[in-house]
């Protein structure tokens, strides 16, 4: 089942259905990826545009969104989003936030009391919103069968016992406090490092970098392959230059060894790429000539 908001694929035995949240123009292009110079947005605006940036006014534009997966008759939500009626002073784009996601996950065929795996790549705003809903001015689970998957390096980090990020950005506390806290007191946490494997077509593994937990998720039904990445990748302008980092990336030398190690290994075995953020398709083919990599082809879905 779609709608305008969904998107749905299949590989091997698993379907995967893309819920938007939302999409447009989020940042100025050099403001989101600094190291990317001019040039190569122009010399690759004929497939840029409009999907991924606007040439006219510099913006880089980005999706917000969730993979939800059937997969060995389970549901699984690859994650949450930015939610609503968030206290996000500093980000426009997700302060006080009121959308239509829930019903957008309905119209796919997903009510909350369906879903059985949320998994957080990272536990940045945009990651974690939909984990919980407003409950009488009480944050609860917005799944409340569902186990959550979360990076014990970015729950350390970010959470309590790593002074919510070290107190370097009040954001951090705020978003622990209303999108991670309340899951904890649940009972329906579930930490994980290193790798997880949640059954037998996925398997969640550590891509640190862009958080000290950041996370991908490897999917391999039959002779099907793909990764989600994340934040791993926001624009494809790091495909072709993979040691350009976002600006919200913590450590970058190790994001960009991690972009290049994941980039790499999805050539080589012809992993379907979906990052978190890509407009467009979302999800998509890479192939790799001379240590270069390049957008070799767009997935489509019904």
């Amino acid at each position: 089942m779609t709608n305008e908001n969904t998107q749905t694929l299949v590989l091997g035995d698993v379907e995967i259905t893309r819920v938007i949240e939302a999409q447009g123009p989020f940042a100025a292009a050099r403001d989101l990826v600094p190291h990317a110079g001019a040039e190569l947005w122009k010399e690759n605006e004929d497939w840029l545009a409009p999907d991924h940036w606007q040439p006219d006014t510099d913006q880089a534009v980005l999706t917000l969104q969730t993979w939800v997966l059937r997969s060995a008759g389970r549901t699984v939500l690859v994650d949450t989003g930015a939610g609503n009626g968030r206290e996000r002073p500093g980000s426009p784009l997700f302060h006080r936030r009121q959308g239509g996601f829930l019903a957008d996950l309905a119209a796919a065929g997903v009510r909350p009391e369906e879903v059985d795996v949320v998994v957080n790549t990272h536990l940045h705003a945009d990651h974690v919103g939909w984990n919980t809903v407003d409950a009488d001015g009480e944050w609860v689970p917005a799944f409340p069968r569902a186990r959550y998957l979360v990076p014990a390096a970015d729950d350390a980090y970010f959470g309590p016992r790593g002074g919510y990020g070290g107190g370097a950005r009040e954001v951090d506390r705020l978003v622990y406090e209303d999108s991670v806290a309340p899951v904890h007191r649940s009972g329906q946490v579930v930490l994980w490092e290193d790798s997880h494997r949640i059954d037998g077509h996925l398997t969640l593994e550590a891509a640190p970098g862009h958080t000290p937990g950041s996370s991908v998720l490897r999917l391999a039904s039959g002779s099907d392959r793909a990764v989600f990445v994340g934040d791993v990748l926001h624009s494809p302008v790091q495909v072709l230059q993979p040691s350009c980092n976002s600006c919200f990336c913590m450590d970058e030398g190790r994001a960009a060894d991690t972009r290049r190690r994941i980039l790499g290994r999805a050539a080589e075995q012809g992993e379907l790429v979906l990052p978190a953020h890509f407009g467009g398709t979302g999800a998509f083919e890479v192939r790799e000539e001379n240590g270069r990599f390049a957008v070799a082809g767009w997935a489509s879905g019904s």
